[in-house]
């Protein structure tokens, strides 16, 4: 029933309400999603401390379901979310896309509609992928492969500290100090401040760099006067330096920071402190680098070899 309709005619609302009374599910009155909704979702988000990050998904997951509702003529249920997480699994979305999904869809039910449904929700397993590591002779190929001063250090510091894509591009000088070799990340995921290796050699790069762009609020200035750049143009300096460099494999820029993590992990650094390098809060997450590290496979022969062919 269209929610327009059912909000100018209180005789149709009397009957929608008998009918949910009667039901053997809760049913609500489907409301429209506008940019007064949208704005209640982001004003809730923000009150609870969300990034900006996570304002722009939720939004994004909430807007996708009400056009799944128009399209498929569904019945706005509490059903109706497991509905659409099996849709979404069907089109081969990600277990983690399907459990974002539910997270900002029973985030919105429940803070901007004030609907306490009582239906449990459903997830899928979590994958459990291993990240994609490049070795240091891809890392060297990649990093020799950008001529751009300001694009290498940009991914110097971004390998060389272990950053995400969002910490790199927020940077500014003062976060540099040089006699005791850190780098200060503000703000990082978790709203978490924390303190990393800066490298001799991406530090070198970063203070060339400085002395002929002559950067002023930010580290790494965008196009637009007073902010920094963004993460997407990070991640296309990425890919044009991958494709000159010859790496066939599939990785994203994000795979500095698996590689970084990786190799310290590899030349014996304690993996408590890599957690702390990565910001991690918990060691569960830094573990997963010993399920790609080689440094002990390396040691074990194949029976193959031990075959005299």
């Amino acid at each position: 029933m269209d929610s327009q309709l059912l909000e100018e005619c209180y005789l149709l609302q009397s009957y929608y309400i008998s009918q949910k009374e009667n039901a053997s599910e809760s049913i609500f009155l489907v409301p429209q999603w506008d940019s007064d909704h949208e704005k209640r979702l982001k004003n809730e988000l923000l009150r609870r401390g969300y990034s900006p990050k996570t304002l722009k998904a939720y939004c994004g997951q909430v807007e996708r379901l009400f056009h799944y509702v128009k399209e498929q003529h569904v019945i706005w249920s509490d059903q109706m979310i497991q509905n659409y997480s099996l849709y979404l699994l069907n089109k081969n979305c990600s277990h983690a896309y399907v459990n974002q999904a539910i997270s900002a869809i029973k985030f919105y039910f429940q803070k901007v509609l004030q609907q306490q449904d009582t239906t449990p929700y459903v997830r899928p397993k979590k994958e459990n992928k291993l990240p994609n590591v490049l070795s240091i002779k891809e890392v060297t190929s990649i990093l020799k492969a950008i001529q751009n001063i300001k694009h290498q250090a940009i991914l110097y510091l971004t390998y060389s500290s272990g950053l995400r894509v969002g910490e790199v591009v927020r940077l500014r000088l003062q976060d540099f100090d040089i006699e005791r070799k850190t780098l200060l990340i503000r703000q990082g995921k978790g709203r978490k401040d924390r303190l990393t290796l800066l490298s001799d050699t991406a530090l070198e790069i970063v203070q060339r760099y400085s002395q002929q762009q002559k950067p002023e609020v930010w580290l790494f200035p965008g196009q637009t006067s007073g902010r920094h750049l963004t993460e997407r143009s990070v991640q296309k300096v990425f890919e044009q330096a991958l494709a000159v460099s010859g790496v066939r494999k599939e990785v994203s820029v994000h795979s500095l920071r698996h590689s970084f993590a990786t190799h310290l992990l590899e030349g014996g650094t304690d993996i408590r402190y890599i957690q702390e390098l990565l910001g991690h809060q918990s060691t569960r997450t830094t573990e997963r680098y010993t399920h790609v590290s080689v440094k002990d496979i390396r040691r074990i022969k194949s029976p193959l070899d031990q075959i005299d062919l």
